[in-house]
């Protein structure tokens, strides 16, 4: 695997925490500190839209489904559902006290949870077209991320006091506590095959774990500092993490094995994405969005 190829997208004008594919490759969609969400195309070199709702700083982006909506929540709570092609705020969801830090959607695009921070310390389930709140889980300590099973209840949720939960969004309960972080868990993704999670925390590890058992599987140990995103490839064979060591690394999911080490940012990496094709990987640093190209081998 190697990537010599990349472009930057510098349309903000201040920090981003957040990036986003659509479910079609097409357009990424970022947001920051300049309260704005982005919508453009890395392959054209095109902004389409810039959303300007939010009056607070922007710290996480999800698009619906069918690419047809997105969600971004901000550090005031606030969490607005808005049309990609119009722009137009279709339902702005006020559920949280303070940071709204996190976002999933279920896959039928109905519900949204969201996870806060600062104050908050809740994940709201919510209908994504009334607003209407259906659960409220209170088991952990400040949300820093949140992770929907396909065709599922089940959603995971990391959090500032170093624990993962797998919690079933329709009796509320409990699966399992994941425990094997030192300090807080930053990033969460269910696998591909909704097998394993990955984790990714503080202590500068990103832990790959069975859902069902909690059974560590692989730990990666190659960063020097914090863990503050990570993600599976499409076809479930690689993670890519970053880091604020200021390095993306890809590496193997079963092996552990580093297969390749990006370091061309100027800072810490908040955000990253791969792109639903499993050829380009998006991360973010300071005010710059990089797109690498990254062909994945069988």
């Amino acid at each position: 695997m190697s990537s010599n190829q990349y472009i930057t997208y510098t349309g903000h004008s201040d920090n981003i925490f957040a990036v986003a594919w659509s479910p079609t490759d097409e357009l990424l969609a970022s947001g920051g500190r300049d309260k704005t969400v982005q919508i453009w195309s890395p392959d054209k070199q095109q902004r389409y839209h810039i959303y300007r709702g939010h009056g607070s700083c922007v710290l996480t982006v999800a698009w619906s489904p069918d690419g047809r909506l997105i969600a971004s929540g901000d550090t005031e709570g606030a969490i607005h559902i808005w049309d990609v092609v119009t722009g137009e705020a279709l339902l702005v969801y006020r559920g949280h006290q303070r940071f709204a830090r996190c976002l999933s959607w279920s896959d039928d695009a109905h519900s949204i949870a969201s996870g806060g921070d600062f104050g908050d310390s809740t994940v709201q389930v919510w209908d994504a077209h009334t607003g209407a709140c259906q659960h409220i889980h209170t088991g952990q300590f400040r949300i820093f991320s949140l992770s929907w099973l396909a065709r599922s209840c089940l959603i995971a949720s990391a959090s500032f006091n170093g624990v993962v939960q797998i919690w079933n969004e329709c009796t509320g309960e409990t699966q399992i506590s994941y425990r094997r972080h030192i300090g807080p868990v930053y990033a969460t993704a269910w696998s591909p095959d909704s097998i394993h999670l990955l984790s990714g925390g503080e202590d500068a590890t990103v832990q790959v774990w069975h859902a069902h058992t909690g059974q560590t599987l692989v730990t990666y140990r190659e960063h020097t500092l914090a863990v503050k995103c990570a993600c599976w490839s499409p076809n479930g064979s690689y993670i890519a993490s970053g880091s604020d060591d200021a390095s993306v690394r890809l590496w193997h999911a079963q092996s552990g094995e580093t297969l390749l080490t990006l370091q061309v940012y100027p800072a810490w990496i908040r955000s990253i994405a791969w792109s639903p094709d499993g050829t380009s990987l998006a991360a973010a640093s300071e005010k710059v969005v990089y797109i690498h190209r990254v062909p994945l081998q069988p």
